[in-house]
C-alpha cells in the first residue's frame, strides 16, 4: 500500500517530494520513501535525497525513516554504515517489505544499521511503531 492510499495520509501533515526515482513524504516525525521499480540505491542517490531535504530537516532534529518497498529495487547495505558515519539525524528506521525475499534482504540490512531497524509487513505497522518511539515524540510539539 502506498502512503497516499493509507489512512495516515489523511491523519498526518506531510509534504510530498517527487523525484525521477520515486516519491518521498516528510512528516514531523519521519520520512517515507517509495522508490521506483528497478532502481539501484547507492550513495549518490542518498546524497541527492539528503541535499534536497537539508532545508526541511535541521541538524538538531531527530527523525525516523520508513522505506516503503512497494517496488523491487536494489540497495547497497553498506550505505547504512556510510549514512551512520556521515549523518546523525536518524533515530530509527523501518523497512516495509511485501515478500519473503524482501524480508530476508532487510534482515541483512539490519546488521549494517547501528540504530534500531524494524522489519515490517505493512506500512501501518511501520508508522505505528515510529509514532510510539520516545525519541520522536519531541518532534510533535
Amino acid at each position: 500500500m502506498t502512503f497516499e492510499n493509507s489512512k495516515y495520509s489523511n491523519l498526518l501533515e506531510y509534504k510530498k517530494v517527487e523525484f525521477p526515482f520515486g516519491n518521498v513524504y516528510i512528516t514531523k516525525q519521519f520520512i517515507i520513501s517509495e522508490l521506483n521499480e528497478g532502481i539501484h540505491v547507492d550513495y549518490d542517490l542518498v546524497s541527492k535525497l539528503i541535499s534536497k531535504f537539508s532545508e526541511d530537516i535541521s541538524n538538531d532534529i531527530k527523525i525516523g525513516y520508513i522505506a516503503n518497498r512497494i517496488n523491487a529495487y536494489s540497495f547497497e547495505p553498506q550505505l547504512w554504515l556510510d549514512f551512520n558515519n556521515d549523518f546523525d539525524l536518524l533515530v530509527a528506521s523501518a523497512v516495509v517489505t511485501y515478500s519473503d525475499f524482501g524480508y530476508l534482504n532487510s534482515s541483512l540490512e539490519k546488521h549494517f544499521f547501528k540504530k534500531s531497524l524494524k522489519r515490517c509487513r505493512s506500512l501501518d505497522e511501520a508508522i505505528e511503531w515510529m509514532m510510539e518511539l520516545d525519541e520522536l515524540k519531541v518532534n510533535i510539539s
